[in-house]
């Protein structure tokens, strides 16, 4: 006969006084010192263990399940309306009140039987895996695990893992009898110093309940059976209960794995009957029933490519926010941590309505597959409060590499800065111009004076303490007629959009006082490192008509609510409140709301601007608003690049939006091209911008039922020559 060749659990003299050595120790550390394993009272020996003191000192090994890792959650501004999910492991730590008996049994019969009556190790469960995996021949490998022990290492390779130590890791799971002693000893401290349901509790938060790193009860609950916690019936808890032996195979989510997962299902339905938590006709009816009738699986898809209501964009937005704010940890690395393990509540600004519409609005005015490849970003703020409502683009948020040869998806958020997940910026045309008037005004002029214009301007003409000028000339022309109109007040170079009357400001009052009052509005670069306006991208003459602006659409929206707000300038923010696991608000980044602009110089600009749609020789005649609402806008266009308008509802919202290739501008230019089946061989803002942002604001206003508020951009005396014009 063939010798067999075939494996065999066999054991050495060393192994065999290896694992006798540690029962012994075990006993002896309990207090039993005589010898267990031979006398018939051995199943009585868990009085004995319960009896005694363990004297192992644990140290460093927290067993507080409020300290696991967690999922953190993003919310609306309603603080109800779930964005998005961020997790290393998808846990949601819940008290043993709030898991269902069920589910608590379920989980006793399938991995301790005993749970309730041992002091942390099942004597006669030991007894029963050594004589199993060791003595019998050809007997399968048993665990012997209390459920308390099972508790102990997954603490251990939990806290291993977190302190980034995967010695640790492996030692907290190896098949050792080191390990296995090691887990006794700290088992029967632990019961020393935590309550039975204590431990069930922590044991039912940490254990591992299936694939893609889901962990705990709730979690699975919720994957499973769209359902909570304390809500799950016998044979639900059954099923999640089966999951904990083999995580990967048992997941009943995962189709391949159902034939076994029922099996493993009904015997844990099995035990519970044979332990007297669920009755028969419970345990009959309950095997009668296949496992796919009693699924309702749920995504488990989290981060930001997984954001409900369209929100891709302003998830990441936040993400950003919080990877670059010192209030959420000293490292990048720990915010991060906090992030994806801290079970926070993040409520943001997010309006969900006027996000919705930004995105609908940025997708109609221009498809994501148009043949033109035309991008266009939208931004909105709520006045006075610095919170940013929403973003739309004509891309799906998409950071996989399908982005990157996918002309309808995007990585990158064009309508922030390049430090929040944005690009370098954009030139603006003209819609920087009320910059100009509020420096202008400042300086103690009025918008109605006449300006003497020209075509060309000397450098030094704008020099100031921040910009020295030279002997070179700026040419500067109006759109369309390539002249100028001589003269002409701010007041009529606004509305109009006249660029050598803003040329002419600035050589009059300099380029300082402008660019000091860009910076009072909110204004600043959005290029990492060079976002001071006094930088060398943007301190030149050109800066009047927006030609060496690199900013932000989401600047902008702030610069404009700036305008919508009689002058008070906040900081954009996206962050409402952060709360931890333990209800404990943290700091979040402040607005720092401020009056930064005098409000009669706000309210002569508002005048100025409503002049600029309202007027025959206006620039932006599209962008009036429905219902009589009175309103405040400027277009831009810069060259045949960039297409923008700003416009605002006041103390209610203020909207930028961009159109242009931000991919290679230059190249690809705004201009003899079809946008959305329509052709035109010049481009402006007001022929795309300015109705885009008209519609989304109509619809907006709408929606919220905003209210008209008609008084507002009530020209100051002092700022129109000593004539305030009849409304």
């Amino acid at each position: 006969m063939p010798k067999n060749t075939s494996k065999k659990k066999t054991l050495s003299g060393r192994r065999i006084v290896a694992l006798l050595l540690a029962f012994i120790t075990l006993c002896v550390a309990g207090g039993a010192v005589t010898s267990l394993l031979f006398l018939p009272a051995v199943l009585g020996a868990n009085s004995v263990v319960k009896a005694v003191s363990p004297s192992l000192e644990v140290e460093g090994i927290d067993f507080d399940v409020t300290s696991l890792p967690q999922k953190s959650t993003m919310y609306a501004n309603d603080g109800k309306t779930v964005i998005a999910e961020f997790y290393a492991q998808n846990r949601e730590v819940v008290p043993l009140k709030q898991i269902s008996t069920a589910m608590q049994q379920a989980v006793v019969a399938r991995e301790d039987k005993r749970f309730f009556e041992h002091a942390g190790v099942d004597v006669q469960g030991v007894m029963r895996a050594f004589v199993q995996t060791y003595v019998r021949s050809g007997g399968d490998q048993q665990g012997g695990s209390s459920l308390t022990q099972q508790y102990v290492k997954n603490v251990l390779a939990t806290q291993a893992r977190e302190s980034g130590d995967p010695i640790a890791e492996y030692q907290a799971t190896e098949d050792t009898v080191a390990r296995k002693l090691r887990e006794m000893l700290i088992a029967e401290q632990l019961e020393k110093k935590y309550t039975k349901p204590e431990i069930l509790q922590g044991y039912l938060n940490i254990a591992q309940f299936g694939n893609n790193s889901l962990y705990g009860v709730q979690a699975a609950a919720e994957r499973y059976f769209n359902t909570t916690a304390d809500k799950l019936t016998p044979i639900q808890a059954a099923t999640i209960a089966a999951i904990t032996k083999n995580p990967a195979k048992y997941d009943p989510s995962i189709p391949a794995n159902q034939p076994e997962s029922q099996r493993q299902r009904d015997i844990v339905l099995k035990l519970m009957n044979q332990q007297g938590y669920i009755d028969k006709a419970e345990y009959e009816k309950d095997i009668a029933t296949p496992l796919v009738d009693t699924l309702d699986v749920q995504d488990v898809s989290h981060g930001c490519m997984a954001a409900s209501y369209d929100a891709g964009f302003f998830c990441d937005f936040v993400v950003h926010k919080i990877e670059n704010s010192s209030e959420f940890g000293k490292t990048a690395a720990d915010r991060e941590k906090l992030l994806q393990e801290g079970g926070l509540k993040i409520v943001t600004t997010l309006d969900i309505d006027a996000n919705t519409e930004m995105m609908a609005q940025a997708n109609k005015t221009i498809p994501a597959n148009d043949p033109s490849g035309m991008e266009i970003a939208i931004a909105s703020v709520k006045p006075g409060t610095g919170e940013v409502l929403g973003f739309g683009l004509n891309r799906q948020y998409d950071t996989t590499e399908a982005a990157n040869t996918d002309q309808t998806k995007s990585a990158m958020n064009y309508a922030v800065d390049q430090v929040d997940g944005g690009g370098r910026g954009f030139p603006i045309g003209s819609s920087w111009k009320p910059i100009n008037l509020i420096a202008w005004m400042q300086a103690g002029h009025s918008i109605t004076e006449p300006l003497v214009t020209t075509t060309y301007y000397q450098t030094s003409l704008f020099s100031c303490k921040g910009y020295t000028g030279g002997t070179d000339m700026w040419h500067v022309t109006n759109a369309l007629t390539n002249g100028t109109v001589s003269p002409e007040s701010p007041l009529d170079g606004l509305a109009r959009s006249h660029n050598t009357t803003m040329a002419a400001i600035g050589a009059k009052i300099g380029l300082c006082a402008v660019a000091d009052a860009a910076k009072q509005v909110g204004y600043h670069n959005a290029i990492e490192g060079q976002e001071d306006v006094y930088s060398s991208i943007s301190m030149h003459p050109s800066l009047l008509i927006g030609g060496t602006a690199s900013v932000s659409p989401l600047t902008m929206a702030n610069v404009f609510a700036t305008y919508a707000a009689n002058g008070i300038e906040c900081t954009p923010i996206a962050i409402k409140s952060v709360t931890d696991t333990d209800g404990k608000s943290l700091q979040v980044p402040s607005a720092n709301c401020h009056q930064a602009v005098d409000k009669d110089i706000i309210q002569t600009l508002a005048y100025a601007m409503n002049q600029g749609v309202v007027r025959p020789d206006g620039a932006a005649t599209m962008a009036q608003l429905a219902n009589g609402r009175k309103s405040f806008a400027k277009t831009g266009t810069n060259e045949d690049t960039y297409l923008t308008t700003g416009s605002f509802i006041p103390n209610q919202i203020a909207t930028y939006v961009l159109v242009g290739d931000v991919q290679d501008p230059m190249n690809h230019r705004v201009a003899n091209i079809a946008i959305n089946g329509q052709y035109h061989s010049y481009w402006d803002g007001g022929t795309i911008a300015a109705p885009a942002a008209r519609d989304f604001l109509n619809t907006y206003a709408e929606k919220k039922n905003l209210p008209i508020d008609n008084n507002y951009g009530t020209p100051v005396a002092k700022y129109m020559g000593g004539n305030v014009p009849k409304s």
